[in-house]
């Protein structure tokens, strides 16, 4: 996402970071490793207001910087091959800007976070659920590694797709696309709820900081 919006960022230190902000709701910095020095991590990123710091391990406190916490989640496991549950949906994988505009629609985007250079990433899969009629009423973003599927950004559009209907749906497509490989990311609140209720597993604690 970075990269699609010219931002480029560097993996040292036990953490990914970049000096320039990045996209709305992406964090300027991520930890790789526990015991990441907090101080360090903070370095590398432009502190103004509203940079933000996603620690994987919940084991930072970035309070003396000047951060808080902007919410807690839990990072999430499904097996690869695990029986999924029938979304009743069509799918697709978004191929083109006019399709990703469709889906950033759907998904809620007014700020243009969803450009036409994220599709030209190889191992990001833009994944439309669709009506009987083609509209795009569910989706998520894969992003495929060589022993992982993380999946980000799961939405069901209110009114015409129950929470869980999304991630049977998403599951369906990455379950087509990478059979082999387990599914990862992370989630809270209702859309944990959700996402345990599709076979996933809890396996970790997570907190996103903001200044």
């Amino acid at each position: 996402m970075s990269r699609s919006h010219g931002v480029e960022g560097e993996f040292s230190a036990g953490a990914w970071a970049t000096a320039r902000r990045t996209p709305l709701y992406y964090p300027d910095a991520v930890t790789l490793v526990p015991g990441v020095d907090a101080g360090a991590v903070v370095g590398r990123i432009d502190g103004a207001p509203g940079a933000s710091v996603k620690d994987s391990f919940a084991d930072l406190d970035l309070s003396g910087a000047g951060f808080g916490v902007l919410f807690g989640a839990r990072w999430i496991h499904r097996a690869a091959g695990v029986p999924g549950r029938a979304s009743g949906l069509g799918w697709e994988v978004v191929r083109d800007a006019d399709a990703l505009r469709a889906w950033a629609v759907a998904w809620g985007d007014d700020a243009g976070l969803f450009r036409a250079e994220l599709l030209r990433e190889p191992e990001t899969f833009v994944l439309a659920g669709l009506s009987d009629d083609g509209r795009v009423v569910a989706g998520a973003v894969a992003g495929r590694s060589e022993r992982v599927v993380g999946v980000s950004n799961v939405f069901a559009c209110e009114g015409e797709v129950e929470p869980g209907a999304a991630w049977a749906v998403v599951l369906e497509a990455v379950g087509r696309l990478f059979p082999t490989l387990p599914v990862v990311g992370y989630e809270h609140g209702d859309a944990l709820a959700a996402a345990l209720g599709q076979g996933f597993e809890e396996v970790g604690a997570l907190r996103v900081w903001v200044r």
